[in-house]
């Protein structure tokens, strides 16, 4: 533009004289003004920075990584985009407010872009994200890359001070190297990234992860199986299987659990450890247990109506389910719907949920359901960390033995005392136990032995389709004599 001036001045002479060559020249340090403030605006807007962190955000990544990954690509370099998820902290912002998400973020931003050098770049993704891409040097291989990752953890992890409060977080980094980018475009390497990102997050606090092509494939087959399982529920495919329960007393069933199956039409049973995680990434794990709630209701009612009387059905809940304001509500309409009173259903619930307080939406929830009637079961005991204060606060009627305590329990005297004092415990507060993982015959006598009312596991019956148990009640009840019975101590 400015390479025009002269000739616009001489012409300015030649047709209106000295005059207009006043104005020309008058005019030049107004258009170089000009002109330096159209450059500021493009540059302000290919480059949008974020007032809070003084950050670059998520559009210029996109620009910078294409750049790079030409760069890299041409001169023989390499490069390593990291991205890191923030642990912690949206718990933190909902109780600290929006002076400590921005606190935090501002400072974690300065930490990280002091262990940089001055041509690699900090990002702010948004959230509780933030990204960084290394400038091209001739060597950057998988030991650097998890070191600076290293460091970047311990620079999240020092505290926040914000009105004299400390606030503590910890990061996950998932990165990948340039040279391991699936394809050459910035777009994926920024989902290769994430992916990375996304496996440190499902493992560990603080975990960091490293992108493969392998990675990539079961990144793959699992986004493929989320898409299927969110369609299986509406198709019938994902239904509750029962796996019965029975008392150690008298070898007569005492109840059924309800769990969630998938049965693909192509790939058979799919596991439930691999389809949950899929339910649960999508939001879909209330879905879920509608499914397996009405499936259950309906088990009891057909078991009345053929003549076989089962006292309750177990489902489990998640934390999520227990935090809908209208469960219980829910809960005793659906039972009025089934005519069923309240203590035919038993509600299962991990030692981490009845851990937390009171005040929590599911701690209400959980109060209210026991109010209503309905029984409440503590899942993997001895896993987790419930006080017995909480115990006794939830109105906690069973407790389920882990299985790791039961594995082996007729061979291993350690195994043994440590039943023991689980019933000698729950025996003391009023608690009935049930043992679950229960495999061999002699497990299921040894149990019987030391106490414990109820017995679950394979040794029993492994889960079948609702279909099947009708026949399973017909056959248990046939040979109900031929199970082991433990009165006083003493196997008969």
């Amino acid at each position: 533009m400015l390479a025009f001036v002269p000739a616009i001045a001489l012409s300015a002479f030649w047709i209106a004289g000295e005059h207009a060559l006043v104005m020309v020249a008058l005019g030049l340090p107004i258009l170089y003004l000009l002109t330096g403030t159209l450059n500021e605006a493009r540059a302000a807007k290919t480059c949008e920075i974020d007032t809070t962190t003084g950050l670059p955000m998520i559009d210029q990544l996109e620009n910078d990584a294409e750049e790079m990954i030409v760069s890299c690509s041409e001169a023989g370099r390499k490069s390593a985009l990291f991205f890191i998820q923030l642990e912690e902290f949206e718990s933190l912002v909902q109780r600290y407010g929006q002076e400590a998400r921005g606190a935090l973020l501002e400072r974690l931003g300065e930490r990280f872009r002091a262990l940089l050098r001055e041509h690699d770049t900090v990002y702010w993704l948004g959230g509780a994200r933030f990204a960084i891409l290394i400038a091209p040097v001739p060597q950057f291989e998988l030991e650097s890359a998890v070191q600076l990752s290293s460091r970047l953890q311990s620079a999240a992890e020092e505290p926040v001070s914000v009105n004299m409060q400390a606030l503590f977080v910890s990061a996950a980094v998932g990165f990948c190297l340039s040279t391991r980018s699936p394809e050459g475009t910035a777009s994926a390497w920024m989902r290769a990234s994430e992916t990375a990102l996304n496996e440190a997050t499902r493992n560990n606090p603080s975990s960091i992860r490293a992108y493969s092509a392998e990675m990539g494939e079961t990144s793959m087959k699992r986004e493929a199986l989320m898409r299927e399982a969110f369609f299986a529920l509406d198709n019938g495919e994902i239904s509750p299987w029962f796996q019965p329960q029975i008392s150690t007393d008298t070898g007569r069933v005492t109840g059924f659990e309800a769990l969630a199956r998938w049965h693909h039409p192509k790939r058979g049973t799919v596991a439930p450890a691999d389809f949950l995680p899929a339910l649960q990434d999508t939001g879909q794990m209330e879905r879920l247990g509608e499914v397996v709630l009405y499936g259950a209701l309906t088990a009891l009612k057909t078991w009345d109506r053929a003549g076989f009387f089962v006292p309750c059905v177990a489902v489990n809940f998640t934390a999520e389910e227990l935090r809908n304001p209208k469960l219980a509500e829910k809960i005793r309409w659906d039972l009025d719907r089934f005519d069923l009173s309240p203590d035919r259903l038993t509600i299962e619930v991990l030692e981490t949920i009845v851990a937390g307080s009171p005040e929590d939406a599911a701690a209400r929830n959980l109060a209210a359901l026991a109010k209503l009637g309905c029984r409440i079961d503590l899942d993997d005991f001895g896993t987790g960390h419930a006080s017995i204060t909480a115990i006794r606060r939830f109105t906690i009627e069973r407790i389920k033995i882990d299985r790791s305590f039961i594995s082996r329990v007729d061979k291993d005297q350690e195994q043994q005392r440590m039943v023991s004092a689980i019933q000698t415990m729950a025996e003391r507060l009023g608690l009935e136990t049930l043992a679950e993982g229960v495999e061999t015959s002699g497990e299921h006598a040894m149990l019987g032995q030391l106490g414990c009312a109820h017995v679950q596991g394979f040794a029993i019956a492994r889960p079948m389709p609702f279909d099947d148990t009708l026949a399973w009640l017909t056959q248990h009840n046939t040979k109900l004599g031929t199970l082991p019975q433990i009165r006083g101590g003493t196997a008969i």
